[in-house]
């Protein structure tokens, strides 16, 4: 995207006007858009509560997007806002490790540079961490090279974007092969109306720029991310009777994707079936891994699994975190039957259901 037209930059004032001065903290949304489809670990909720309080206070993210066992990784977080996923992540990725902040607000970036000495000392060293001004369309020119990350994470903020496909494209390019972008972010289940995508504050409150699920995952697939893998879903409310009525019957969602950058994206080939066996590594998973809402790995127990996932688990970062044997007819585990159910049917099945929130480290209580 080489220049903003004047729709662009009109969507990025009133964001950066709405999210640095007009709201004070997460309780001034007008939906329970801060929701995670699961409340956070007790391992992650125990690292939420050592962030300094000015950069939770100003967390206003829709899940919880950010993998554990990523030491010594390298993370961009993608509309970093005061940087709550960044310090989150920075504990994780450890002193040999990275993590880059992008936001265009500058109230939010403030807060987040300005507490990272405080962070330091709580961690015991200084992370390796830094925020850069500059718009997540725009990756390269914002100082974020080519294969130059592992993960890439990301709060409810692609859905503000008047340009998804160059975030998608920019993170595809950014990441390293067996990159993953791990993200939470707002969807419909319809494609949202011409009227509600240029409505202010529905675009403020991430309900404007929501993509069709469908057509998010279409999207994905043809600029060369794997199969997306639903980690987390939730229903989201609106608690504000003016921007009911504009939706009218559209639904949101929470929705908590892996998008892994993998060498071939087609389904792996083998001679024999094989298991997979999860080794227990992961720091604040050692009995099990969840890997999507289909598969949850019990640790030093084979299970079957179909071919994309194997291919997930072979090439990605996450492999060092699996072995791989011989498919036994006795093996407890096998392929789960519901994993290539459709997001929309999931949606459905969540659809009114209540969800524990993350906006802070008092969900964690």
């Amino acid at each position: 995207m080489a220049s903003l037209d004047n729709t662009d930059s009109q969507v990025y004032s009133a964001v950066q006007d709405y999210y640095g001065k007009v709201l004070e903290t997460s309780s001034d949304l007008k939906t329970n858009a801060c929701t995670a489809g699961t409340k956070p670990t007790p391992y992650l909720c125990k690292l939420i509560s050592t962030i300094p309080k000015a950069v939770n206070d100003k967390f206003y993210g829709c899940g919880n997007p950010i993998p554990l066992g990523i030491q010594g990784l390298d993370l961009l977080d993608l509309g970093s806002g005061s940087g709550r996923d960044c310090y989150l992540a920075a504990s994780l990725v450890g002193p040999n490790g990275s993590v880059t902040g992008v936001d265009m607000t500058d109230e939010q970036l403030q807060t987040a540079r300005d507490n990272i000495d405080e962070y330091g000392k709580t961690l015991g060293y200084k992370p390796n961490m830094r925020f850069l001004t500059g718009y997540i369309e725009e990756l390269k020119q914002t100082g974020v090279s080519d294969s130059s990350v592992d993960i890439c994470i990301s709060n409810c903020v692609v859905n503000m974007s008047p340009d998804k496909k160059s975030v998608f494209k920019g993170v595809f390019d950014a990441l390293r092969l067996g990159g993953e972008f791990h993200f939470s972010d707002m969807y419909a289940d319809a494609r949202v109306s011409s009227e509600a995508r240029k409505n202010k504050l529905l675009i403020n409150e991430g309900m404007g720029g929501s993509l069709y699920v469908e057509d998010f995952e279409k999207i994905v697939r043809e600029i060369g991310f794997a199969q997306p893998r639903v980690l987390a879903i939730s229903h989201i409310k609106v608690y504000d009777q003016q921007l009911q009525s504009m939706v009218g019957d559209t639904k949101f969602y929470s929705i908590t994707y892996r998008l892994f950058k993998l060498n071939d994206n087609g389904v792996e080939q083998q001679q024999q079936q094989q298991a997979v066996v999860y080794n227990g590594l992961v720091d604040g998973q050692p009995d099990q891994y969840v890997l999507d809402i289909n598969y949850t790995f019990e640790r030093d127990v084979p299970c079957v699994v179909d071919p994309d996932t194997l291919l997930v688990l072979k090439q990605s970062w996450l492999n060092k975190y699996f072995s791989f044997v011989p498919a036994q007819n006795n093996n407890n585990n096998s392929v789960n039957e519901t994993a290539n159910q459709s997001t929309v049917k999931l949606m459905r099945e969540v659809y009114g259901k209540s969800q524990n929130g993350c906006c802070s480290g008092q969900s964690c209580k």
